[in-house]
């Protein structure tokens, strides 16, 4: 089986910077897309940012130019630098990525358990 698991949520003030990161871990032959999501109460998922396996990343409007998507490949971890926060941004993020388990093994997504990440006025 294949566990992500978030990191780095917490609670921050209006302006300042959090870093989410997702560590995959257990049976894994290659990830392809991984992204960031977060839903808010009351709210649906949506997405935040994404990264491809080439590095091809996208944004949410409402994040670009103050989130930063990235990965390391040898480590099999994600992460999001996310900064000049607003209360707006308060959530939970959630983790998710397009993993391959082997080469008998279709690719198959997974989700971590999420984060959470509260911004104060």
């Amino acid at each position: 089986q294949v566990q992500l698991v978030e990191s780095g949520g917490g609670l921050v003030q209006a302006g300042g910077s959090l870093r989410l990161s997702c560590a995959a871990s257990g049976t894994i032959f290659s990830i392809n897309a991984m992204g960031w999501y977060r839903q808010a109460p009351g709210k649906q998922r949506e997405l935040v940012a994404a990264i491809a396996s080439d590095g091809t990343t996208n944004y949410a409007d409402s994040v670009k130019g103050r989130f930063t998507i990235s990965r390391d490949v040898a480590k099999n971890t994600l992460y999001l630098q996310m900064n000049s926060l607003k209360p707006e941004d308060t959530a939970v993020y959630y983790c998710n990525a397009d993993v391959k388990r082997s080469t008998d093994y279709l690719t198959e997504n997974y989700w971590g358990q999420g984060t959470q990440v509260t911004v104060s006025s």
